[in-house]
């Protein structure tokens, strides 16, 4: 359908999501050219919002930056290589096999340090070690299990491997990005950066960032900075999520949604990134942070926005 045949309707079913309550901001592009943006009440597209767990897709592209870069062996690496010294005394074998792809995709094997274990988690005095002490609940590759301390795993060995802070990482390797920029990001007690929860970022930038991986790695004027394998790899199913069922790739959610393939970012309250790589549609939505969106079903009522949406673009 033509450009401006769309916008309309796209408009209209960004009206009709004012009565999702939560709901904040909603951000629509087709091949880069925007169909529809709105922000609701008193939000706005270029305020900063706690993008919560959707800044782990952040995190897995700077480790395969890191990659590409030669700082990390690749997703085979096993994690002892760099965090060996933040090891428990005498700790479990199974240690020794976790992997950075492991981490990636959610399968150390770790009891999990989400949902109910979290707030013990940032109460600690070490995250690192805490979550490596933590027990082993599942085995290394095998199911998902889900944890932010994973993905702040990630952070620590980031930043080891390459002498600078997660943050400076993100604004170097992404810095080129027109429009990206991460605002303020908590720390752990050691100074590391909280890898997968608590990034602020306006809608826009995230935007950004999902626009980047759309392309294949390159900003609009063609500059690569994420090699297009890695995205590829990113987006390949290497477990299914213990939430819905949906596929999990390396921090990516993996759903089809009106018969298209969909590549999805979510963090807490509804924090949303969705990029469908056939049609070209790329779709940010933010939304109240402290908003449970999971068992609430306000999840599935975005997933149902974005469906509509794919169902009016491909029309």
């Amino acid at each position: 359908m033509d450009i401006d045949a769309l916008r309309p309707r796209i408009s209209n079913l960004l009206e009709e999501a004012r009565r999702l309550e939560t709901l904040e901001t909603v951000i629509v592009t087709r091949d880069g050219e925007t169909l529809a943006e709105r922000a609701y009440g008193n939000n706005s597209l270029t305020g900063s919002t706690n993008i919560k767990s959707a800044s782990k897709c952040v995190v897995s592209a700077l480790v395969g930056i890191a990659i590409d870069k030669g700082l990390l062996e690749g997703v085979d690496q096993r994690i002892e290589t760099v965090l060996r010294s933040e090891f428990p005394a005498n700790p479990d074998p199974r240690l020794s096999q976790i992997t950075i792809g492991h981490l990636l995709s959610m399968r150390a094997g770790l009891d999990r340090m989400s949902g109910a274990n979290y707030g013990r988690w940032v109460s600690s005095r070490n995250w690192t070690r805490f979550a490596l002490a933590a027990d082993f609940v599942g085995e290394p590759g095998g199911g998902m299990l889900y944890s932010t301390a994973s993905t702040h795993l990630l952070s620590v060995i980031l930043t080891k491997v390459s002498g600078k802070p997660t943050l400076a990482l993100a604004r170097e390797w992404l810095g080129p990005l027109d429009g990206f920029r991460i605002g303020s990001w908590h720390r752990d007690p050691q100074g590391y950066y909280l890898g997968g929860n608590q990034m602020a970022m306006t809608p826009r930038s995230l935007h950004a960032f999902g626009e980047l991986y759309r392309r294949g790695g390159v900003t609009e004027d063609g500059t690569r900075l994420i090699s297009e394998e890695w995205i590829r790899e990113s987006w390949i199913r290497r477990t299914n999520s213990v939430f819905n069922g949906d596929g999990y790739g390396y921090a990516w959610f993996l759903k089809k949604m009106a018969g298209e393939q969909v590549n999805y970012a979510w963090g807490y309250g509804g924090q949303m990134l969705y990029i469908t790589p056939r049609l070209g549609v790329t779709v940010t939505m933010t939304s109240n942070e402290s908003a449970p969106s999971a068992r609430t079903g306000y999840r599935d009522e975005l997933h149902g926005l974005m469906t509509r949406i794919i169902e009016t673009v491909s029309t």
